[in-house]
């Protein structure tokens, strides 16, 4: 690298603080609250990751997401994922048109709403795998192939997929190899008595949001280069191994682990720690991720990559709590 490419990197870093301050301010015109939410999703889209978003009806997840595409000026799309949802539903679908004047017949391919840059997918585990398999492959190859035709989809790309944790009849829980390709999986929860009073005074109001537009596509995509380019310690990336590893039950010598884990995180698990440490370090103004910052990470991408054991539910133990404790028992070398 050379010093003007450096310079201008860390004139880029300095910048990033900035612009997520002010996104921050933007955003909680409309949401009171969920400093840490915010946190992770900017952390996950900047990483050019996808989320998986855990919280009960009514915590205002779809405001939240359309709010950020609104600040980002990107294009949004919401998705209700129902039982009788078709894959050409997600991704597009071919129609017969007819030329008025010649009166030839053609194929024309209809882009499907999986077409922009924030895509919602609203209760995915209320679809069948067939459907829910078309979403995850546009999230991991970036495009779609309809009519024997493949078709790029726009940058940065950013799917956010919602469950309801308190219903599961006529569902079909995504397998955790299909888990494993979010990045992150963000636990919404109930907010305070304080912020609860501020939602319900604004929400019933004449309140009206004037939102301003902090950056758009072409600049997060230059950040989500910046992130990958951000140099990592020997000793964090050492940590973020250990922590991953340490959920294994065959490689693992901490006896609760073997007790209530059946299988633990895979090596994408490392690699997430690291990648959002990177990108949480850039956002805070730093040039270089710490430890505390794989901590800070560790639960969002650890908590769906973790399947508990019988023993785990019979001793009321969930993966919430294996997360902290490992994190307490994992020493920092």
């Amino acid at each position: 690298m050379t010093e003007v490419e450096r310079k201008e990197d860390i004139q880029a870093v300095e910048r990033l603080k900035q612009a997520r301050d002010k996104i921050k301010t933007e955003i909680k015109k409309v949401i009171v609250g969920q400093d840490r939410v915010i946190d992770e999703l900017l952390v996950a889209l900047l990483s050019n990751g996808h989320c998986l978003l855990i919280g009960v009806p009514g915590l205002a997840k779809t405001l939240l997401i359309s709010t950020i595409a609104r600040v980002l000026e990107l294009k949004f799309s919401r998705i209700q994922f129902t039982p009788d949802l078709m894959p050409s539903d997600i991704t597009g679908t071919e129609i017969l048109e007819e030329d008025v004047g010649t009166r030839k017949r053609n194929f024309r391919f209809v882009k499907g709403p999986i077409f922009a840059n924030i895509v919602l997918a609203d209760e995915i585990n209320r679809t069948p795998p067939k459907t829910q398999s078309a979403l995850l492959q546009a999230m991991q190859e970036h495009e779609v192939t309809a009519a024997g035709e493949t078709f790029k989809l726009d940058e940065p790309f950013f799917v956010l997929a919602t469950q309801n944790p308190i219903e599961h009849e006529g569902t079909y829980p995504l397998p955790e190899a299909q888990l494993d390709r979010f990045m992150f999986n963000i636990y919404i929860d109930y907010p305070s008595h304080a912020e609860e009073n501020q939602i319900v005074k604004t929400t019933t109001s004449a309140y009206n949001w004037q939102l301003e537009k902090v950056m758009g596509a072409e600049e997060i995509i230059k950040l989500q280069k910046l992130a990958r380019k951000v140099p990592v310690a020997d000793h964090v990336i050492n940590y973020a191994v250990r922590i991953a590893r340490s959920t294994r039950p065959s490689e693992n010598h901490l006896p609760y682990i073997k007790n209530w884990v059946s299988w633990g995180a895979g090596p994408r698990a490392s690699q997430y720690m690291i990648l959002g440490a990177k990108t949480r370090a850039i956002l805070d103004g730093r040039f270089s991720p710490a430890i505390e910052d794989v901590k800070a990470v560790a639960k969002p991408v650890l908590r769906h990559r973790i399947v508990t054991s019988f023993n785990a539910e019979a001793d009321g133990v969930n993966t919430e709590n294996i997360i902290e404790k490992l994190l307490g028992d994992v020493k920092e070398e």
